[in-house]
């Protein structure tokens, strides 16, 4: 393994660079990365890859979609030929174990640049399949008991070879969870939420932390896109905000629609979530939500901190340093860059035990 390879969102790679560089010097890891702008991905060199990707977990990471080990950069290969090369540095590479993996994932950076192989990916993970089971290397049908092994397109005659273990990596390919807007869905903020309960609540939690009963508020919640999302789970909510919510988000009989400030607001007695999308600027933001957990007015959180447009990975750190510091109580927290965010991350926070 010579290193990490991470997608990320297309413009995000330096604040990607940056945590992947502070958060290794931090594990005691230094490496060193190498990218381009609008790429879509980074490559993280260390001396031992393995151990790294131990000390990072990807459910830890904020700006890493997928987190990959890298085992080999195959440039400038014959288009008639690509498959050859993949068996060969499997060779070199990969483990005694036969097969070595359970399943193929043939992908691309998500890119303007690399969009176009989407259907090259798709012809050649209907070739390459049958040569790596003829090989021993693939099992004759998907095993999630084995690593995944990845193929990243980065260019027609270019690929980068690499593999993921189940548990600690996104189980979707290019790290994207596919999400369609439902039709009676408010807004297209919707899948935003919908997607963080996916990605940073495991299938364990969301079955113990969204029951049918349990109550709610929504801060800035016009038109109502994250309130809607809620009472799919059957939770009672508050929605706080100055502006109107679709009609059919209050015909539900789960929603009571306060017209107030939602950083002024405050709950009679404690609520099992709040969840927070205003446009605000995000030390404001941590701080309040910091607030929220201080005084006890809510269990579970999901919040947005909108960032600036330079230096996001240092203000990634000081806002939740700022909400951990406010909050005043242990918290086990994630953050993530979401498919559907754009100039921001998405920030779960739950208590360090979680009843």
């Amino acid at each position: 393994m010579t290193g990490l390879l991470c997608y990320c969102r297309a413009g995000f790679e330096p604040e990607l660079a940056a945590e992947l560089a502070a958060r290794s010097l931090a594990a005691g890891f230094p490496g060193y990365a190498r990218t381009e702008r609008g790429s879509g991905f980074v490559v993280f060199f260390a001396e031992d890859a393995g151990a790294l990707s131990r000390a990072l977990p990807w459910r830890e990471l904020v700006f890493a979609r997928q987190k990959l080990l890298l085992m080999a950069d195959l440039p400038g290969l014959d288009p008639k030929d690509r498959i050859t090369p993949i068996l060969g540095a499997l060779a070199l590479a990969g483990p005694d174990e036969r097969p070595a993996y359970g399943t193929l994932l043939v992908e691309h950076p998500d890119s303007d640049h690399a969009k176009p192989l989407s259907g090259l990916a798709r012809a050649f993970g209907n070739a390459l399949r049958p040569a790596l089971r003829a090989a021993g290397l693939l099992s004759v049908r998907d095993d999630n008991r084995l690593p995944r092994l990845h193929v990243c397109l980065v260019e027609g005659d270019h690929l980068l070879l690499a593999c993921s273990l189940i548990g600690d990596s996104a189980p979707w390919a290019m790290g994207v969870p596919r999400l369609k807007l439902h039709r009676d869905a408010p807004s297209r903020s919707a899948l935003k939420l919908e997607e963080a309960l996916m990605v940073l609540l495991d299938a364990d939690e969301r079955a113990r932390l969204l029951r049918p009963g349990m109550h709610a508020a929504d801060l800035g919640a016009a038109p109502g896109g994250w309130t809607w999302v809620l009472t799919r789970h059957g939770l009672h909510v508050v929605a706080v905000d100055n502006g109107p919510l679709r009609q059919h988000v209050l015909d539900s009989g789960l929603v009571e629609h306060l017209r107030a400030d939602g950083f002024r607001w405050q709950p009679a007695q404690s609520l099992d979530w709040m969840v927070c999308d205003m446009v605000e600027q995000p030390r404001r933001v941590a701080a309040r939500m910091g607030e929220w957990f201080r005084q006890g007015w809510c269990r579970q959180a999901v919040f947005n901190l909108k960032l600036p447009m330079k230096k996001r990975w240092d203000e990634t750190v000081l806002c939740l340093d700022l909400f951990r510091t406010s909050a005043g109580v242990p918290l086990r927290i994630r953050a993530r860059q979401l498919y559907h965010d754009r100039e921001e991350i998405t920030v779960l926070a739950m208590p360090e035990v979680v009843s």
